[in-house]
């Protein structure tokens, strides 16, 4: 009898664990408001800014550090095969991004995973 008691014991064990290891799925809609957070390197990983040049090129001046802290809203969301949600993001204050660049993407859940992107209360 006390054998069962610990096979049941442990099953229930088991069970709770893999339960408690899948994880939350994170939701977006169009119009939510994110704010752009510090990477974890020295660049941004998850967030698709364009190259420096391309930002100069385009009349803009290239300081990622200034968008630290900045406020943006979603524009659209893909979701791709593999799973992971593509969304396209704007500045809630209405300006460009570096001055040049009206919308940039990003991969949302590894952006907030790393904290490259919070969301805002």
């Amino acid at each position: 009898m006390i054998k069962y008691v610990i096979v049941l014991l442990f099953s229930t064990g088991l069970l709770s664990a893999q339960d408690a290891s899948i994880p939350a799925r994170l939701e977006v809609n169009v119009g939510d408001v994110l704010e752009i957070g510090k990477p974890e390197s020295a660049q941004y990983r998850y967030i698709d800014y364009p190259r420096a040049n391309f930002i100069i090129k385009k009349g803009g001046i290239a300081d990622f550090k200034r968008l630290i802290g900045e406020r943006v809203t979603v524009v659209s969301i893909k979701e791709r095969r593999d799973g992971r949600t593509k969304i396209k993001i704007k500045r809630a204050d209405g300006r460009r991004f570096f001055g040049s660049h009206a919308q940039i993407g990003a991969e949302f859940e590894h952006a907030m995973e790393s904290g490259e992107l919070l969301a805002v209360k």
